[in-house]
């Protein structure tokens, strides 16, 4: 990499990104993020609300598309992937921030639920890294994000199928970055902390003593929101990460080290 001053390294002015689940949540901040910095950027959901979201941030002046797709059907994965390509023309940067969440004890977890849970947190995220690297390696530059989660690094609990496939994200990440990174793509992924997004509704009940339990033990003293995922984001999507690959980067106020 030849030699780049510090504005320059963290610019993507123009650069071209999908990102899924960028209807609400962090996906939704991290789409944001990107396009603030200068991406253009298609965001994949699974129902029409992304037609309106990509439609609110073109009217804020950013350039978005808005593309439907249903990661539970592996034919709407590949679809969506290509449907997203149509739109941007190329691709620079990969974010995966789609994911669904199911609750059970392990020994009644319903096997339906963990074959959804796994389609759509694990085997979707590999097809799309396959499908961008195959845009990516011929040109010999791509950066792909990866969101695995603090369930990544211990167990959780009554969420068997969550835990397994974002193990999975994690290791799957860091063989993607030794298969690709001396081919120009950055393999790295975030682990975001206790959010408060629609995933976590069961957990943000200030009554109980379980949402005590998790804000006392965040140094930071409060859950994190789609705009803490916009910095790491931006880092990961630029050439200011270059040297970096198959890292895990926790962004959980503090939590994990606590």
């Amino acid at each position: 990499m030849s030699f780049l001053n510090a504005k320059e390294l963290f610019c993507i002015e123009g650069k071209k990104a999908i990102v899924t689940g960028g209807t609400r949540g962090l996906g939704h901040g991290m789409a944001e993020g990107l396009m603030e910095a200068g991406a253009e950027v298609a965001i994949i959901g699974t129902s029409d609300k992304v037609y309106e979201v990509a439609a609110d941030f073109r009217t804020g002046g950013y350039s978005c598309h808005g593309v439907k797709a249903d990661f539970s059907k592996r034919e709407e994965v590949y679809g969506g992937f290509q449907d997203a390509m149509k739109a941007l023309g190329d691709l620079d940067i990969l974010v995966t921030a789609h994911g669904i969440q199911r609750r059970h004890s392990a020994e009644e977890f319903p096997i339906e639920e963990w074959d959804e849970v796994m389609r759509v947190n694990l085997d979707a995220v590999f097809i799309l890294c396959q499908e961008a690297a195959k845009v990516m390696l011929p040109k010999g530059y791509g950066k792909i994000i990866n969101i695995a989660s603090l369930i990544s690094f211990f167990g959780g609990q009554t969420i068997p199928a969550y835990s397994a496939s974002k193990g999975g994200v994690a290791q799957l990440t860091k063989e993607m970055s030794n298969d690709w990174m001396a081919r120009g793509i950055n393999v790295n992924a975030i682990a975001p902390g206790y959010m408060a997004t629609e995933m976590n509704t069961a957990l943000l009940d200030q009554t109980k003593p379980r949402y005590r339990e998790i804000t006392d033990r965040i140094p930071a003293k409060r859950w994190g929101t789609g705009d803490d995922m916009k910095g790491c984001c931006i880092f990961l999507a630029s050439h200011a990460s270059d040297y970096l690959g198959g890292a895990i980067i926790p962004v959980d106020g503090g939590y994990l080290v606590k």
